[in-house]
């Protein structure tokens, strides 16, 4: 059976992909730091591996990995790399320090799960990553700066590896949805105005599913939703002030 191991996996789009992945037969590994629901979710799916973890420890995430890998043969047929936090918010009036975690966790650790999978990847046929981007590596969204700027990085992260993996034969994309409805996001107490005018529309089963076409399709960035496909889409033949003037619309107060 084909393998997936899946950072952020304990709620919202991680959860619903364990689920979608587990009931079309595929050997699925749960990581995440909420070690409680972790656990409701790996029992609910018959007792898969799951191991607690805080993927900002580049120490523990080689362990975790190697387990996973050791109960397969040493192999990983996909990586989706869901770890990430969020925070809405005026620039200035959020911490520092919550600036700096939005960025260890989006983006360092992504790196750190992504880099301690590589060996186990390469003895794959047919291997890929796939990483959790966002609407927001387009084009800097107001009101979520680090969290705008740590997807910038994954879709850099992404085109550059998979470049650089095709020697391996190993596939990297991301996914580009815009707004989801997941606890992280029904969490905020700030509601951005691109939020507010563009809604949220799509549900975390909506990214499963897309999580599901990469896996048979692989591209180097699959936007998600007909509406930001057709943003992304523009964006790519338009200059680059017919993007920024339309952020501007959506953002403004």
């Amino acid at each position: 059976m084909p393998t997936i191991l899946i950072s952020g996996a304990a709620s919202g789009i991680g959860a619903a992909t364990a689920r979608l992945f587990h009931a079309r037969g595929w050997q699925v590994g749960l990581l995440d730091i909420n070690h409680g629901a972790l656990a409701e979710l790996a029992a609910e799916l018959g007792g898969v591996w799951h191991a607690e973890l805080d993927v900002g420890d580049a120490t523990a995430v080689g362990v975790a990995l190697a387990d996973f890998a050791a109960q397969h043969g040493g192999r990983l047929r996909l990586l989706f790399n869901c770890a990430g936090v969020l925070r809405f918010g005026h620039f200035e009036q959020i911490d520092l320090a919550e600036h700096a975690r939005i960025l260890q966790i989006n983006v360092l650790g992504l790196l750190h799960v992504t880099h301690a999978a590589f060996p186990y990847l390469k003895a794959t046929p047919g291997a890929q990553v796939i990483n959790m981007g966002s609407a927001s590596g387009l084009y800097g969204t107001p009101h979520m700066v680090s969290y705008s700027a740590s997807k910038f990085a994954v879709r850099g992260l992404t085109e550059a590896l998979e470049l650089e993996w095709r020697r391996h034969g190993i596939r990297v994309g991301d996914l580009m949805p815009p707004f989801v409805r997941t606890p992280m996001v029904d969490s905020q107490t700030f509601e951005p105005p691109a939020l507010r005018r563009l809604g949220v529309r799509l549900r975390a089963e909506d990214i499963a599913a897309a999580v599901w076409r990469q896996a048979e399709r692989p591209l180097v960035h699959r936007p998600v939703h007909w509406l930001f496909k057709l943003m992304y889409w523009s964006g790519q033949v338009s200059p680059p002030w017919v993007s920024r003037a339309i952020m501007g619309w959506l953002s403004r107060s």
